[in-house]
C-alpha cells in the first residue's frame, strides 16, 4: 500500500507539467474523424470493446498515443492509427475528447456491493490496493499524474485490460503498478470492479 502512494506522489511531481498540454479542441474534433468510427464522434464508443474516450484526461490520453506510436502498448489498429501523429496531432485530439461528456453506465446489480468494497477498499488479504489510491473516490483519475479516469468506462473493456495487466500482455504502466495490482486479482474480482466503474459517476 505504502508503494503505491509512493510512487502515485512521484509521478503527481512529475506529471505536473505534463498536465499543461498545449491541445486545442477545435482542431482536435477535426482531427479526431478518423477515431469516431470506433470511439464515437463525441469519445463515447457503441462497442464495449473499444474504450470511451469522453472525459478522459488529456494528459492521460496523449501518453496513450505516445505508446501506440512508439509500440509501448501493442494494438495493431491502434499503433496505425497514432504512426502518422505528431505530438500537436496528439494534444488536440486528446484536449478534444478530454472536454466530451461522458455518457452513463450502468452496474450490474448483482457486482456492484463486491466491486465498490474493491474500489474502495482493495482486498487485505491478498494485499490488493484500493483503487481509489489512484483513480479517486469518483473515478475521474489523476490528469497531473496521467492516471486515466474510470468513471462510465465499459465494464468489458476494463476486464480486458486488467487481464492483459494480470498477464504482463499490457506494460505501458509507470513502474508496473498496474500489473503488480492485477497480479492479485482473481477473475471475480475483476469482473466485478469494472462492472463497478462502468457504474461509477
Amino acid at each position: 500500500m505504502k508503494t503505491v502512494f509512493a510512487i502515485a506522489a512521484t509521478f503527481a511531481l512529475l506529471g505536473s507539467t505534463a498536465a499543461l498540454a498545449a491541445g486545442d479542441a477545435t482542431a482536435g474534433q477535426q482531427k479526431s474523424a478518423a477515431c469516431a468510427a470506433c470511439h464515437g464522434a463525441d469519445g463515447n464508443s457503441a462497442n464495449g470493446e473499444w474504450p470511451k474516450l469522453a472525459g478522459q484526461n488529456a494528459v492521460y490520453l496523449v501518453k496513450q498515443l505516445q505508446d501506440f506510436k512508439a509500440g509501448r502498448r501493442a494494438n495493431p489498429i491502434m499503433s496505425g492509427m497514432a504512426a502518422p501523429l505528431g505530438d500537436q496531432d496528439m494534444e488536440d485530439i486528446a484536449v478534444y475528447f478530454s472536454a466530451q461528456q461522458p455518457a452513463p453506465g450502468k452496474a450490474d446489480p448483482e457486482l456492484v456491493e463486491k466491486g465498490k468494497a474493491i474500489y474502495l477498499g482493495g482486498n487485505l488479504n491478498s494485499s490488493l490496493a484500493a483503487c481509489t489510491a489512484c483513480h479517486g473516490p469518483n473515478g475521474k483519475g489523476n490528469p497531473a499524474a496521467a492516471f486515466p479516469a474510470v468513471s462510465d468506462q465499459h465494464a468489458q473493456y476494463v476486464e480486458t485490460q486488467l487481464k492483459a495487466f494480470r498477464a504482463m500482455q499490457r506494460a505501458n504502466d509507470p513502474g508496473q503498478m498496474m500489473r503488480n495490482i492485477a497480479a492479485k486479482m482473481s477473475d471475480d474480482e475483476i469482473k466485478a470492479v469494472a462492472s463497478f466503474m462502468q457504474g461509477l459517476q
